[in-house]
């Protein structure tokens, strides 16, 4: 649950997914809360039939949560962007700045697509490239995918997250589930089981489409999601990867790909005494300049920073280095 406003509306991501027992009398009455974005009723506070006031464990009880900016005068960021820090242990928020804006997510989608690919396949499941990965739109990130190529799900998660590569992105989705269309529904279903209901994709790559949109807040409820596979934590951590796969004639096609994040390469440097473990970067017209990490303190302390929508690459790095500073604070 996320307690984020006390009305529940298209912000409306405090509800709550549980079936709560409350005993009332000799009997036993069992009061059920399914999660539901648009739910009418307070999630938190519960009146039985008898009139006893309950509470039942919170949807978020294991997440940060934020109901408006917090320390927003600390960094300046680009007009229209969002940023949020959160201390995934502590469950702390301690920067937030229009963090439930509705916002183009660029390339930060694959982290979504990723989550979804981990979820319902297996790193050594085998696809096949159709014609559909080159069916981007010009100057589209791809890898050099072409039809008929074949690789792991494994090879292709590489592709996704390092590089950025769009055609590994369709690659995925229709080798998990068979169209890209279909796909996005399973996103948009892991999307509102995360609470992550002021988000809708339509692809899995993130190029820009009027429909496709998130927030700086579901996009620390999916990235706090997708840390939780070692594979995904170990892919966003390499600066580079180089693999071997097939093409549509068995011919052996190697591929070396380099990291889109300019921390993983070593041409940003974080705060003293942060380390940035790894994240994912995003840029189209419409998004702007995005950027989602994963790092930690000197203590080991897991963090997610997230800043969308800013002016420029170059603003972008200095503002999240300025945003990651908020935690020696």
């Amino acid at each position: 649950m996320r307690c984020i406003n006390k009305k529940f509306s298209s912000r409306a991501f405090l509800s709550v997914f549980l079936s709560a027992m409350f005993l009332t009398g000799c009997g036993q009455t069992q009061f059920e809360m399914p999660y539901k974005a648009d739910y009418e009723v307070s999630s938190f506070r519960i009146v039985n039939p008898a009139q006893e006031q309950k509470t039942a464990a919170s949807f978020a009880s294991g997440l940060c949560v934020v109901d408006s900016d917090i320390h927003p005068e600390n960094i300046e960021l680009s007009e229209g962007s969002g940023a949020g820090l959160f201390d995934v242990n502590r469950r702390n928020t301690l920067y937030a700045r229009n963090v439930h804006e509705k916002l183009y997510p660029a390339s930060l989608t694959k982290i979504m697509t990723a989550l979804v690919a981990m979820q319902n396949g297996s790193s050594d499941m085998i696809l096949t490239a159709s014609a559909n990965v080159r069916n981007l739109e010009s100057g589209a990130q791809v890898c050099g995918i072409r039809e008929g190529d074949q690789m792991t799900l494994d090879q292709a998660l590489h592709f996704l997250l390092i590089n950025s590569a769009n055609d590994a992105a369709v690659m995925i989705a229709e080798g998990i589930a068979g169209s890209t269309d279909a796909f996005a529904e399973m996103m948009n279903e892991t999307a509102r089981a995360l609470g992550a209901t002021n988000t809708h994709f339509v692809n899995p790559h993130g190029l820009s489409d009027e429909e496709h949109y998130t927030t700086v807040y579901d996009m620390y409820l999916i990235m706090n999601a997708a840390i939780d596979y070692s594979l995904f934590n170990e892919i966003i951590q390499m600066d580079s990867y180089t693999t071997v796969y097939t093409d549509t004639n068995g011919n052996s096609k190697e591929l070396t790909v380099n990291n889109t994040n300019y921390y993983v390469r070593g041409e940003a440097e974080p705060p003293g005494g942060i380390t940035v473990l790894g994240g994912k970067t995003g840029s189209t017209n419409a998004a702007r300049s995005c950027l989602i990490l994963l790092c930690r303190d000197s203590s080991g302390n897991p963090y997610i920073s997230v800043i969308m929508r800013a002016e420029t690459r170059d603003l972008l790095y200095s503002q999240m280095t300025d945003l990651l500073g908020e935690i020696n604070n």
